[in-house]
């Protein structure tokens, strides 16, 4: 299976659509919003656009509750507005990628509600007892559906991966349900692209067929949407939530994101601080945290395992964050320290993902109210996704949405400072963003070579790059023979051969 090419050059940058710009004055972002900051956007050197769902929804789960797949939610515009805005961001060399809900629907959606009135719809899970997690129909039909998440959002039968006689609603792939779902994800995929977007982010992809051990049948899925998408839309990407890109490209997608959740330990070595719920997830120290006790190791080894596996058939994303987990600001993790991780990101082999605000160093913040299903359950310990979802702070003293309360300090990071001071988070991911794209050794093509894998950390891309990173608070001195000229850092110093970092600390060297 091919994989387009502009994928290789690909710096992501992700959009949370209600809290990034208001164009109508209603203090929610929408899509002409989203277009009045496309310059900003091409300034800044990202060349893909990943938004969360704008479908028309409730908003039970801030649009992850999909009541119709074909419309565009009211509160962001139109479909001619999304599609004003796909041209818009062409034109600037920027491609965009919707989010792809594809397990499961709003309880509002007509497809739900014709099925809990007819007995004789599978579109749905519906079982004739109440197990786990299993709700009480809403409607004339008996029996119970299964959600994939909250209530609201009943989960679509892809059928089972082990059927069972006593428990006749595991119906298998290939029932008449399944088939129609199927169906139905490539249709609402056809539709979308055929109005110039670029692709898809996949919510929770490993989901959709249940009890599948190994994810084979879900994979069969995946593979099965892949070919007709390689013949229909040859270059369109498929990226997925799926947190296991080793499993999930052979399944059939261009790309998957290292993530907080599951087993992998990846993502979690690298950044995850104490912020909210990380102890329960990792109990010691992360590489990125200022006590200097972490390692490399857990990621260094999930990556080689996933790169081996993937080889040429896809990609590996790594983010600063997203709208599900705390910000690369959050926890102990101030916002000088957040540049040694952003350096990190954007000259790794991965392919980077900024999530908006990351580059100006927004901050997580904690003690919001819980807003359109922001707070998780009892087994992510009530955590609060709100913090991560405040408005895109483009100046100091007039922020365009207020769709969740504003950072309340006067020093909060804004885009209009930082734009115009060049020490600036954001003057040094422009920077390094411009690097990247200029040096395809520094790209997701590019060789590495782990030299220190330590504090400081430090590697070598492409036979030509030299990059170091020290997060820790305490100063880090290594004999390393560094060669080459430094293009890029702070804090760092070559004396007769010997790197010396101070806390937080990076540098590139060019040979």
């Amino acid at each position: 299976m091919a994989v387009p090419s502009w994928l290789a050059d690909a710096v992501l940058y992700q959009i949370y659509p209600q809290s990034f710009a208001d164009s109508n004055g209603d203090g929610i972002g929408d899509l002409n919003g989203i277009e009045s900051k496309l310059d900003y956007l091409a300034w800044l050197g990202v060349n893909t656009v990943w938004l969360n769902p704008c479908f028309a929804s409730p908003m039970r789960d801030a649009g992850y509750d999909v009541s119709d797949y074909y419309a565009i939610d009211p509160r962001y515009g139109s479909r001619d507005d999304l599609a004003k805005l796909v041209d818009s961001a062409s034109r600037r060399g920027i491609r965009v990628l919707l989010d792809l809900v594809a397990g499961h629907t709003s309880d509002q959606h007509e497809w739900f509600v014709r099925s809990a009135d007819d007995v004789n719809d599978h579109r749905y899970i519906w079982a004739d007892r109440q197990g786990p997690g299993f709700q009480p129909s809403p409607g004339t039909r008996p029996g119970f559906y299964l959600p994939n998440f909250f209530p609201v959002q009943p989960a679509l039968n892809f059928g089972y991966g082990r059927t069972n006689p006593a428990e006749p609603w595991r119906q298998p792939v290939d029932a008449p349900g399944p088939r129609e779902n199927r169906q139905a994800l490539r249709d609402i995929m056809d539709y979308w692209l055929r109005t110039g977007v670029a692709g898809f982010r996949v919510d929770m992809a490993s989901s959709l067929v249940k009890d599948d051990p190994g994810k084979k049948e879900t994979a069969a899925l995946w593979r099965e949407l892949r070919g007709w998408l390689d013949h229909s839309h040859p270059n369109a990407a498929l990226f997925s939530e799926w947190a296991q890109p080793q499993v999930s490209v052979p399944a059939g997608f261009h790309a998957d994101f290292f993530l907080h959740f599951g087993s992998s330990q990846a993502f979690r070595s690298l950044f995850h601080n104490g912020a909210v719920y990380d102890h329960s997830y990792r109990p010691r120290p992360c590489y990125f945290d200022g006590s200097g006790a972490g390692t490399v190791s857990d990621f260094l080894a999930e990556w080689a395992t996933a790169t081996s596996v993937i080889r040429e058939d896809g990609h590996i994303i790594l983010p600063t964050a997203n709208h599900d987990f705390p910000r690369l600001v959050a926890g102990s993790r101030t916002a000088e320290q957040a540049r040694a991780a952003l350096v990190f990101i954007l000259t790794w082999q991965t392919l980077p993902a900024i999530y908006y605000g990351d580059e100006i160093g927004m901050q997580y913040q904690p003690g919001l109210p819980d807003f359109e299903g922001s707070v998780l359950g009892l087994s992510w310990a009530g955590y609060n996704r709100a913090g991560s979802r405040t408005p895109m702070q483009w100046d100091r003293n007039d922020p365009e949405v207020t769709y969740l309360p504003p950072h309340p300090s006067p020093t909060r990071p804004n885009v209009a400072d930082q734009r115009a001071d060049a020490s600036s988070t954001l003057n040094l991911v422009r920077e390094l963003i411009a690097l990247r794209r200029s040096n395809p050794e520094l790209g997701s093509s590019g060789s590495v070579q782990v030299v220190n894998p330590g504090y400081p950390f430090v590697y070598r891309r492409g036979g030509k790059f030299t990059v170091a990173v020290n997060p820790a608070f305490e100063p880090a001195v290594t004999d390393i023979p560094i060669t080459g000229t430094q293009i890029l850092g702070a804090g760092v110093s070559v004396h007769d051969g010997v790197l010396h970092m101070t806390g937080s600390s990076y540098a590139i060297f060019a040979d």
